[in-house]
């Protein structure tokens, strides 16, 4: 019988285990995905503040002057072309790269700090599309022209015939990594939203679209392009510092054969840009034409693989748009279309002195 004043022992709970930094991985960790900190990848938190920090709204931006242009006849019919052409491309774009985060990519990565950079592009690419159904709305545009455009007009079906596949793999419900085949799977999906969708596909839209704002045609659109450009940008270093430290914490997925999968990639990407470019722009406008861009998207691609440790495909390729160069480095102000454009921040629009 126990005495009043002894002392029962019960069985303690065991200790959960504290997350040890050294313990992070990008992809198969076995910490808590749940504990933000302690940060391993100091720069994945940092990109998230500066993204968070970069916030914008489409309706803050003033569209009263792009509907006069396009409704008095002051765009040519290519001027015109151009930009339905990349919205109906953009509105479908964004909605993938989300679906591949929300329904992909994030089940897949295992350090909390890069999750949070994810959930923030994923709102990123909502933010993306409102701005395009904006413009759209703003412009009285057929909506079932545009929004069906990737099913209708083969330059963008193929590009996006290209992208989903990598989609499937990782939305599969039974995907998981933890084999090199599937990481290698992962890994190449990375490489081609970040380095190729992100980092190539879009930048024969954000040439055309920003050079109508450098000749004071549809300001409202393309300041609207202007923000996406940056967030696109950001989106794609993020993807690249993902990629690279994937491959540092495992060089085994980083095969002769695998990269020699890649440079195919990126060859086929090219050309499929390259045919969006004739497309949208049969004969010259806006001082472009589309045999410029091929020697534009040639001088990206090696810029995209060297960022990712690849040999350029096209070596000598130069940029015939060095304009475009100052809008793709990530700075908070910036002569965008030889204006000056105020400090990039949460809640303010940019102004067109």
């Amino acid at each position: 019988m126990l005495n009043f004043n002894d002392t029962v022992e019960t069985p303690s709970a065991p200790a959960a285990s504290r997350v040890n930094v050294v313990d992070k991985r990008i992809i198969n960790g076995t910490t808590d995905v749940n504990q933000l900190v302690p940060f391993k990848y100091k720069w994945a938190w940092e990109k998230y503040l500066s993204q968070c920090a970069n916030h914008w709204m489409p309706q803050e931006i003033n569209m009263q002057r792009d509907i006069e242009q396009w409704k008095t006849g002051q765009l040519s019919d290519d001027e015109m072309r151009i930009v339905k052409r990349n919205l109906g491309f953009f509105v479908t774009a964004d909605s993938l790269a989300a679906n591949n985060i929300v329904l992909g990519t994030y089940r897949q990565i295992t350090a909390p700090e890069c999750r949070q950079f994810l959930l923030r592009q994923a709102f990123d690419e909502a933010i993306h599309t409102h701005a395009y159904q904006y413009i759209v709305e703003s412009l009285g545009l057929d909506e079932g022209e545009v929004f069906n455009a990737y099913h209708e007009i083969s330059s963008i079906s193929a590009k996006d015939d290209f992208l989903i596949p990598f989609i499937d793999v990782l939305t599969d419900p039974q995907f998981k990594t933890g084999t090199t085949a599937n990481d290698q799977k992962l890994l190449k999906s990375l490489i081609v939203f970040a380095c190729i969708m992100e980092g190539l596909f879009f930048y024969v839209g954000f040439v055309q679209i920003l050079a109508l704002g450098r000749q004071n045609k549809m300001p409202g659109a393309a300041e609207q392009y202007q923000y996406i450009l940056r967030d696109e940008s950001m989106h794609c270093n993020f993807g690249i510092d993902l990629i690279n430290t994937i491959k540092l914490e495992n060089p085994q997925l980083w095969t002769e054969s695998f990269k020699a999968e890649l440079n195919e990639l990126f060859y086929r990407a090219v050309d499929l840009e390259y045919a969006y470019a004739e497309d949208t722009m049969p004969r010259g406008v806006l001082g472009l034409n589309a045999a410029m861009f091929k020697e534009y998207l040639r001088f990206i691609a090696n810029r995209r693989m060297t960022q990712i440790g690849l040999d350029p495909l096209f070596p000598g390729a130069d940029n015939p748009f060095p304009w475009m160069s100052e809008m793709v480095d990530l700075k908070k102000e910036k002569n965008f279309f030889e204006t000056r454009v105020t400090e990039y921040q949460t809640g303010g629009a940019l102004s067109w002195d």
